[in-house]
C-alpha cells in the first residue's frame, strides 16, 4: 500500500514537473529577454547616437552664434556704409552746384574784365590822341598780354588817378578770377574722389549684401537640418522605448502567469501528497525563477596678449565687417567694424605703436607714417598700398609669403593673397616700414 502511494506521488509529481517546465512558458520568456536584450543594445547605440549627435548640435549652436553675431555686424555695417553712401551722394550734388555757381561767377568775371579791358584801351587811345605821355603809351603797348598789359599800367607814376582805381578793380577782379578757378579746379579734383569712391561703396555694398544673404540662408538651413537631425533621433529613441517597455510588461505578466500556474500546481501537489511522507511533499517544491537583470539602463560617456602686428588681428578674422570711415570709435572697435586705416591703426596701438589721431588716420596719413623701401626688401610688419578706386586707395599689414591682412571691404578682416589675382594687380608697390 505504501509501495503504491509512493508511486501515485511520484507520478503526480512527474505530471506537474511536467506542466512546471512546459516548454511553451520557457521558451517564450526566453525570446521575448532576448528580444529585449536586442533592443537594449539598439537602444544603447541610438543613445550613443544622440551623444555624438548632441555634442555635434552644440557644436553648430556655437557656430550659428557666431553665424548670427556676423550676420549682426552686417547689418550693421550695411546700415552705416548705406548712410555713407547717402552722405556722399549728398556731398557730390552740393559740391556740383558749388563749381556750377563758381562756373557763373567766373563767367561773369571774365565779361567785366572784357570790358574792362574795353574802356583801357579806350583810355589809351585818347591818351594818345590828345599828346599824352609817349613813354606811358610805349608801356602800355609794349604789354604781351592783358594781365601784363594791367601790371605795367599800374607800374607808370604818370597814370592818372581815376586810371589807377579802375585799373586795381581790375587787378583785384584778376586775382578773385584766379581764386575761384583753382577752387574750381580743387572740387572738381574732389568730386571725382568722391564720385570714385561712391561707385567703390555700390559694388562693396553689393558684395556684402550679397555675403549676408548667403550667411542667412546658411543658417536657416543649418537650424533646419538641426532640428530634424534631433528629431529623428529622438523619434527613434522613443519608438525602442515604447518596444522595449512592451516587452518588458509582457514578460511581467508571463511571469506572474508562471507563479499562478507554479502555486496552483503547488497546491496540487499538497493534495496529493498529503498521505504521503512530509520528506516526498518537500522534496517536489520548485525555485521561483530569479528577476532578470538585463533592464539596467545605459550610461553615458562621460584668451590675448598681443605681441605681433602680423598676427594681433587674426582675432576678427570671421568676426568683422567693413565700414567706410569706421574703427575710429571705441564702440565700432568693440563691435569688430573697421576700414583698411583703421584697421591697422588699431593692430599697430596693440603692440604700442602710435600712429597718429585715431580720428583722423587715413591711408594718405599712413603712408607717411615710416620709412618707404623696396617692394623687394618688404618684410612682415610692413605696410602695403593698393590702387584701387583711387592711388593708394587701399592698406594693409604683410604678414609674408606674398599675403597681408586688412579689413577688406567684402570679407571684413581677412588675410589676402597678393601674389596674383585682384591684389597683385592692385599692388602699387609702396611699402612702408614703421
Amino acid at each position: 500500500m505504501k509501495k503504491k502511494m509512493l508511486l501515485l506521488n511520484t507520478t503526480v509529481l512527474l505530471g506537474l514537473g511536467g506542466v512546471l517546465s512546459t516548454p511553451a512558458y520557457a521558451s517564450t520568456i526566453q525570446d521575448m529577454e532576448s528580444q529585449k536584450s536586442q533592443i537594449q543594445n539598439q537602444r544603447q547605440d541610438v543613445q550613443s547616437n544622440i551623444k555624438a549627435a548632441s555634442d555635434e548640435l552644440t557644436r553648430l549652436q556655437a557656430e550659428q552664434d557666431q553665424m548670427k553675431a556676423q550676420l549682426e555686424r552686417l547689418t550693421l555695417a550695411e546700415k552705416e556704409n548705406n548712410k555713407k553712401a547717402q552722405k556722399t551722394e549728398a556731398d557730390i550734388k552740393e559740391t556740383s552746384k558749388q563749381v556750377e555757381q563758381l562756373e557763373k561767377e567766373i563767367k561773369l568775371l571774365q565779361e567785366k574784365l572784357e570790358k574792362r579791358n574795353a574802356i583801357l584801351k579806350d583810355r589809351a587811345r585818347s591818351l594818345q590822341e590828345s599828346g599824352g605821355n609817349v613813354e606811358y603809351l610805349q608801356v602800355l603797348l609794349g604789354s604781351s598780354s592783358f594781365g601784363d598789359f594791367v601790371d605795367r599800367a599800374l607800374a607808370v607814376s604818370t597814370i592818372v588817378d581815376a586810371d589807377r582805381g579802375i585799373l586795381k578793380e581790375t587787378k583785384n577782379m584778376q586775382d578773385e578770377l584766379k581764386t575761384k578757378q583753382a577752387d574750381v579746379k580743387s572740387k572738381l579734383a574732389s568730386l571725382e574722389d568722391m564720385k570714385a569712391e561712391l561707385d567703390e561703396m555700390t559694388v562693396q555694398l553689393a558684395a556684402q549684401k550679397k555675403q549676408k544673404d548667403a550667411l542667412a540662408k546658411e543658417l536657416k538651413d543649418k537650424e533646419a537640418k538641426n532640428e530634424e537631425l534631433k528629431a529623428s533621433l529622438q523619434s527613434k529613441d522613443s519608438s525602442l522605448a515604447n518596444e522595449q517597455s512592451t516587452l518588458e510588461q509582457n514578460i511581467k505578466d508571463q511571469k506572474a502567469a508562471e507563479e499562478a500556474a507554479r502555486k496552483a500546481a503547488e497546491q496540487a501537489q499538497k493534495a496529493a501528497a498529503a498521505p504521503a511522507e512530509k520528506a516526498d511533499s518537500s522534496s517536489a517544491k520548485a525555485e521561483a525563477p530569479k528577476a532578470s537583470s538585463n533592464d539596467v539602463a545605459p550610461t553615458s560617456a562621460p584668451a590675448p596678449k598681443a605681441s605681433n602686428v602680423v598676427t594681433v588681428g587674426n582675432r576678427w578674422i570671421g568676426n568683422s565687417a567693413y565700414v567706410f570711415g569706421g574703427g575710429r570709435s571705441q564702440s565700432d572697435i568693440n563691435h569688430g567694424l573697421f576700414d583698411c586705416s583703421s584697421f591697422v591703426h588699431w593692430a599697430y596701438a596693440q603692440v604700442g605703436v602710435n600712429l597718429g589721431p585715431l580720428g583722423s588716420v587715413s591711408t594718405e596719413t599712413l603712408k607717411h607714417a615710416g620709412t618707404q623701401v623696396s617692394s623687394s626688401q618688404m618684410q612682415p610688419g610692413d605696410l602695403v598700398f593698393f590702387d584701387t578706386y583711387k592711388k593708394d586707395g587701399h592698406v594693409g599689414i604683410y604678414v609674408g609669403g606674398g599675403k597681408f591682412i586688412g579689413a577688406q571691404s567684402s570679407t571684413g578682416v581677412a588675410i589676402a593673397n597678393m601674389s596674383s589675382g585682384y591684389w597683385k594687380q592692385k599692388f602699387n608697390g609702396r611699402v612702408v616700414r614703421i
